[in-house]
């Protein structure tokens, strides 16, 4: 929506840009800009500033999803579990085992 001085706005304009981007550019070309900037990122910051905008992150996520989400999730990643296997006998790691360094993953 242009302003009383016949000028678009900022939003708008960039809205603009935007969309002609994306009508000449494909996965790729994000692909390559979005890998660039993140090494730029790592470049530039520190395991700290990571950690914080993990911890953000985590608490956004925790913010917007309820009991139902984290139960889902919780599922998969056991049942992505049970599909690894480690060193022992028939190829599988017990939960035993799985919660002992689970545990000590936590500890640390």
């Amino acid at each position: 929506m242009a302003n009383n001085n016949e000028k678009m706005s900022r939003e708008e304009a960039g809205r603009k840009g935007g969309e002609t981007t994306a009508k000449n550019h494909d996965k790729e070309f994000y692909q390559e800009i979005g890998q660039k900037g993140g090494e730029a990122t790592s470049e530039n910051h520190d395991k700290e500033f990571y950690q914080e905008i993990g911890q953000k992150g985590g608490e956004a996520t925790s913010d917007s999803h309820g009991k139902e989400f984290y139960q889902e999730i919780g599922e998969k990643g056991g049942e992505a579990r049970g599909n690894q296997r480690d060193d022992s006998d028939d190829g599988k790691m017990s939960r035993e085992e799985a919660g002992r360094k689970g545990g000590e993953k936590s500890r640390r």
